[in-house]
């Protein structure tokens, strides 16, 4: 791999650094062969405690099928709203058509 020359320059502000890495890819800048390998064993994501008024046939439907999933009604509820939330940005979208370049697959509709 060829050495890398360039150094990142100095920034006045977040919104100058901004702009030059809109403009400028990383591997330029990083070998990635002098990288090395972490990890952060205790790190978690952080977590915000919320409260949402569901009505009750919908959260025993949700209880029944955290049940029949052998898994805890909350745990269920965010697993859901995960896929949705991922659903509206597209990733399901795009990781499904992935997924179909590499089997060579297609989707029967």
């Amino acid at each position: 791999m060829k050495k890398m020359n360039k150094t990142i320059p100095k920034f006045k502000n977040e919104d100058e650094e901004r702009e030059f890495w809109a403009t400028h890819s990383p591997l330029d800048y990083f070998d990635a062969t002098t990288f090395k390998r972490v990890s952060f064993p205790k790190l978690r994501p952080s977590l915000k405690s919320i409260s949402i008024r569901l009505p009750e046939d919908m959260l025993a439907e949700l209880k029944t099928l955290a049940n029949k999933k052998d898994v805890p009604y909350q745990s269920l509820a965010k697993i859901y709203l995960a896929r949705q939330i991922a659903l509206e940005r597209g990733f399901f979208r795009s990781a499904q058509k992935k997924r179909r370049r590499k089997t060579g697959t297609q989707q029967v509709t």
